[in-house]
C-alpha cells in the first residue's frame, strides 16, 4: 500500500492527531472558545449519493445513538467537511477496561474511549529529523460497499540520550486515602516510587505530597544528589488513612511545584490516585480552578497515574485534559514498571504545546465521514489557527493515530484527504504546520492485509467500538466483525507478529467474547 509523507501547504487546510510522549529515562526492565462540533458527512452530495447504510442491531450503522452510546457515533449534516481536534496521548481507558475483563466483566460503555485503545499499541510512522511531526495518512477498504477506514498518525523525533534531556522537577501527588489500601493501589505506586528513584539523574528534583481528608507535603522539592536515601525514606512512610479530598492534594500538589520551579527544568505534577474524590471539590472544573496560575503561567503539567478496580476514569481524563497533560492506568506491576520507568520517562520533555488536528475530507470523493472517538477533544474549525484555543501537550518519542470511517462517492478517485497538524514550540511559542494527503488509490484492498500498524489501529478500533455499543456487541463501523470473528483474527496478527501488546489485546477480545455469550444465555 503507498503512503502519502509529509508536504507543507498553505492556506485553509486540516490536520491530524496526537502522539505519546518522552520522559526520563528507563528504570531497568520494560521498553522504550470550548465551542464542539461533529464530523461531517454528506447524506446526499452534487452526485446523488445515498445516505449512509444502516447499523442497527446488527451492527450496521444507522446515525441514531442509542442509550450507553458515545458521541463519536453521531455524523453530522453538510456542508461541514472538516474535522478538527486537540491532540491527545491517553491511555488510561484500553488498560482499565483490561482490568475489568480480566476479573470477568464487562466495562462500563462510558468508560470505553476508542482512541484511547488505538494510542495503546506503537507505531512505526516515520520520525522528524527534529522537533515537530510527521503526518502520514493511509487507508484501506472494507467490505461494506464504499467504505474504508482512514488513518492519519503523528510521530515526534527520537528521545534524545538520558544524559541529553532537560533535568526535571517532578512532583509526586500521592492519593492514602482508604480506598488505596487495596492491594494494588498504593503498594504498587509505593515500590514504583522507589524503583523510579533509584533510575531518576542526580540533578533531577523530587517531591511528594499526600492526601487523604487533607493534604501534605511530605517532602518539598529535592534534589537527587545525595538525597536519596531521604526521598525512599519518604516514599516508605506512605500509608492509607481517610477519605480521598483530590481537591486539596492537587492544590498543595501545584503549590509545591511552583515553590520548587527550576528554571531549565520540566516542572510535571504526577497525580497517582484512584480519583474516587468524596471530600472538598469533586468535579474537575473545581479543581482546575485552584491550579489555573501554575498551569497557564509556569507550565506545569499533569501526569495522571489510575491504579484500582474501582477507579473514577471520568475525573481523572478531565483532569488531565484541562491539565495540560494525559493519563495512564496501572493495574499490575508489569503496568507500573512500564509507566514509572518508560512512559514517565518519556514524558518529561515537551516538543509541542497546544497541538491541534484537522483533517480536510475533498467533497469531490467522499460522501461521508466521522471521526472515531476524541468525543472531549473536538474543536471548533475556526478555532484551529487560534492560538489561545488550548490543544495537546506532546513530547519526543511520541507516536498519535486518529481513526475515520470514509464511505467514497461510487466511482470517485483521486484526492481523498489532507490532514494537517499545527502547534506551538515549546519555548518560543511560535506556530508551526505540517501536513499530508492520502488519494484513493493509496487504499489497501482490505483492512486484513494492510500494513501490521493499520490492522493493529483497526483490531484496536473494533473492540472499542463494540465494548461502547449498547449491546457491547456490534461495532458501528465499517466492516465490523462479530467479537468472536475479531477475536480469531487477533490470535492470527498475534502470532504473526509475536508482539505481546498485541497477545494482550487478543486475550482481551477473547474474554469479552466470553463474557457476551455468557450474559446472552443467561
Amino acid at each position: 500500500m503507498k503512503r502519502y509523507g509529509t508536504r507543507r501547504l498553505g492556506g485553509a487546510l486540516l490536520a491530524l492527531t496526537a502522539a505519546s510522549g518522552l520522559l526520563l529515562t528507563g528504570c531497568g526492565g520494560g521498553v522504550d472558545g470550548d465551542s464542539k462540533v461533529s464530523d461531517s458527512s454528506y447524506d446526499r452530495g452534487a452526485d446523488g449519493a445515498p445516505p449512509a447504510p444502516d447499523r442497527g442491531p446488527g451492527g450496521r450503522y444507522d446515525g441514531e445513538r442509542r442509550e450507553g452510546e458515545q458521541e463519536s457515533r453521531e455524523v453530522a449534516p453538510e456542508p461541514d467537511r472538516l474535522s478538527t481536534f486537540a491532540l491527545d496521548v491517553d491511555t488510561a481507558s484500553y488498560g482499565y477496561a483490561r482490568r475489568t475483563l480480566s476479573e470477568g466483566r464487562l466495562p462500563a460503555p462510558s468508560t470505553v474511549r476508542p482512541e484511547e485503545f488505538v494510542n495503546s499499541f506503537r507505531q512505526d510512522y516515520e520520525r522528524p529529523g527534529g522537533d515537530g511531526f510527521t503526518v502520514t495518512v493511509d487507508g484501506a477498504r472494507t467490505e461494506d460497499e464504499d467504505w474504508s477506514l482512514v488513518r492519519v498518525g503523528l510521530a515526534t523525533r527520537a528521545a534524545e540520550p538520558d544524559g541529553e534531556r532537560p533535568p526535571a522537577a517532578l512532583t509526586f501527588v500521592v492519593d492514602i486515602s482508604g480506598s488505596m489500601a487495596e492491594p494494588g493501589r498504593l503498594d504498587l505506586a509505593r515500590d514504583s516510587l522507589a524503583t523510579m528513584t533509584d533510575r531518576l539523574r542526580d540533578d533531577d528534583s523530587v517531591a511528594i505530597v499526600t492526601f487523604s481528608d487533607e493534604a501534605e507535603t511530605v517532602l518539598p522539592m529535592t534534589r537527587l544528589d545525595g538525597s536519596r536515601g531521604e526521598i525512599h525514606d519518604a516514599i516508605d512512610s506512605l500509608e492509607p488513612t481517610d477519605s480521598t479530598n483530590l481537591e486539596a492534594g492537587v492544590d498543595t500538589g501545584y503549590e509545591t511545584a511552583v515553590e520548587g520551579l527550576r528554571e531549565g527544568a520540566t516542572n510535571r505534577v504526577v497525580l497517582v490516585s484512584d480519583a474516587l474524590a468524596n471530600t472538598g471539590a469533586t468535579e474537575a472544573d473545581t479543581i482546575l480552578e485552584r491550579i489555573a496560575t501554575a498551569r497557564r503561567e509556569h507550565g506545569v503539567t499533569l501526569f495522571g497515574v489510575g491504579v484500582g478496580s474501582d477507579y473514577g476514569d471520568a475525573l481523572m481524563e478531565q483532569l488531565a485534559d484541562k491539565g495540560d497533560g494525559h493519563t495512564v492506568y496501572v493495574s499490575d506491576e508489569e503496568d507500573a514498571r512500564e509507566v514509572f520507568c518508560e512512559q514517565l520517562p518519556r514524558n518529561i520533555e515537551l516538543t509541542a504545546r497546544d497541538a491541534k488536528a484537522q483533517v480536510a475530507f475533498d467533497p469531490e470523493t467522499v460522501a461521508e465521514f466521522r471521526l472515531v472517538g476524541y468525543d472531549n477533544r473536538r474543536v471548533a474549525d475556526e478555532d484551529f489557527r487560534d492560538d489561545r484555543v488550548d490543544g495537546g501537550e506532546v513530547g519526543p518519542g511520541h507516536t498519535v493515530t486518529a481513526l475515520y470511517a470514509v464511505r467514497t462517492r461510487s466511482g470517485a478517485g483521486g484526492h481523498l484527504a489532507t490532514a494537517t497538524v499545527r502547534w506551538l514550540d515549546p519555548d518560543s511559542r511560535a506556530p508551526h504546520e505540517e501536513t499530508g494527503d492520502l488519494e484513493t488509490g493509496g487504499l489497501a484492498d482490505s483492512v486484513w492485509s494492510a500494513s501490521r500498524g493499520l490492522t493493529v489501529t483497526a483490531t484496536a478500533a473494533y473492540f472499542a467500538d463494540a465494548l461502547s455499543s449498547y449491546d457491547h456487541r456490534h461495532s458501528a463501523l465499517p466492516g465490523a466483525p462479530a467479537l468472536g470473528e475479531l477475536s480469531s483474527r487477533a490470535d492470527d496478527l498475534a502470532d504473526r507478529t509475536e508482539d505481546e501488546d498485541i497477545r494482550g489485546l487478543a486475550v482481551a477480545i477473547r474474554e469479552a467474547d466470553r463474557l457476551d455469550r455468557s450474559r446472552t444465555i443467561d
